[in-house]
This record gives C-alpha cells, structure tokens and sequence, in this order.
C-alpha cells in the first residue's frame, strides 16, 4: 500500500489538482490527478526524476512570462 508523505491541492479556473507525494516498497514518487467535473487524470513521476521536472517546468514557466499577456 502507498504511504502518503505530502498533499498538496491547487484550483485553476474549474480544474483542481492533486499534488500527493507517496511511498511504497519501490521508492517515492509523485502522483499529480487532475480532476474535471468528475473526470480524473493522473501521471506520476518517480522521485529521481523530479528535478528534472521541476527544471523542465521552470523552463516553461520563464517561456510563459517571456511571451507577455495573451
């Protein structure tokens, strides 16, 4: 069974997202669930690659904010 470390929940317009940092005899990871009325999608990242997502994220944050309003 995974253990739950950290939780964190996020709504963006009438979208929430999951942020659940879990444990299991395999290792750590991150499981991110989007939720749509009712409709829920997930990825989950191991833990050895969340500074690369966490990079690759920031990248496109900077991109976003470099190409002004919309």
């Amino acid at each position: 069974m995974d253990e739950l470390m950290r939780s964190e929940k996020i709504t963006v317009e009438r979208k929430c997202f999951f942020f659940d940092l879990k444990q299991n005899p395999r290792g750590r990871f991150l499981r991110i669930t989007e939720d749509v009325n009712g409709r829920r999608d997930t990825i989950i990242i191991p833990a050895p690659g969340l500074k690369d997502f966490r990079q690759a994220l920031d990248s496109i944050i900077e991109a976003d904010e470099s190409a002004g309003p919309i």
